[in-house]
């Protein structure tokens, strides 16, 4: 992400690798690969993407920013 050797390098990939195997990977098995990018497709996008806070929006999830945004 920035130079090499910097300590915040690969925090934000690390970080979204270790949510990835927690939530999803270490409690099932796929029967095969299409099922296996369906499922982490579904992840991304319906769990993970909406419910990350970003620093950017006063770390609220995009969802939350969203409705803030709406009613003001």
């Amino acid at each position: 992400m920035e130079t090499v050797g910097e300590a915040y390098d690969n925090a934000m990939a690390e970080s979204f690798f270790a949510s990835l195997e927690h939530e999803l990977l270490a409690r099932r098995s796929f029967k095969s690969k299409v099922w296996a990018k369906a499922a982490l497709f579904t992840y991304i996008e319906a769990w993970y993407a909406p419910r990350r806070r970003h620093s950017g929006v006063d770390y609220l999830s995009p969802t939350k920013f969203e409705v803030k945004t709406r009613n003001t």
